[in-house]
């Protein structure tokens, strides 16, 4: 039996995973990678605005991403909107193209960004369970006022935390695909 609660959490946990990636996608792993930039924001004209609806970015030879503007005159705001960012690579600017050299990974380094991905994932694992609340915290609304019978709201319990479980098992699969992507050498 598929409730509307059970679409709604599977639409919400399908976007926590989403987001998930997205996340994973920001935590870069000794390559180049042009989601390294999502989330710099570079004050443009007073509004903050994404690298790449600025510039065109692309990977060259693996390890170097090269950040092409479109206004040749927002080239140092996007310049100072990486240095300040949190990805920690010094950016090079010749007057027309920046570059990102991305360096090797220190051993301590890899360990540090597979922190940082298990505590996204710990994160994200919360935000499943919030939604498994929210969604049982419906049911037992539903159940009150008599539009579902107490076996039901059982079943819709227990359907319920059969998603949680799958999407906490994706969480973990993904997470572990990430640590393993930084480790590697």
């Amino acid at each position: 039996m598929k409730l509307d609660v059970h679409v709604q959490l599977e639409e919400q946990m399908e976007k926590t995973i989403e987001a998930l990636k997205f996340e994973f996608g920001t935590i870069r792993a000794g390559r180049a990678n042009q989601s390294m930039l999502d989330k710099v924001r570079v004050d443009y004209y007073g509004t903050p605005t994404p690298v790449n609806q600025m510039a065109a970015i692309a990977v060259s030879e693996g390890r170097i991403l090269t950040i092409t503007p479109w206004d040749k005159s927002s080239i140092h705001a996007i310049e100072k909107a990486i240095s300040e960012s949190d990805i920690g690579i010094a950016p090079t600017n010749d007057g027309s193209v920046i570059r990102l050299v991305v360096p090797q990974l220190t051993e301590e380094r890899r360990k540090e960004l597979a922190k940082k991905a298990s505590k996204a994932s710990e994160a994200f694992k919360v935000r499943i369970r919030n939604e498994r609340r929210d969604a049982n915290d419906k049911i037992k609304k539903l159940e009150k006022s008599s539009e579902l019978t107490e076996d039901d709201a059982k079943k819709a319990t227990e359907e319920v935390q059969k998603m949680t479980d799958k999407y906490v098992k994706l969480i973990d699969q993904l997470t572990d695909e990430k640590e393993k992507d930084i480790m590697a050498v």
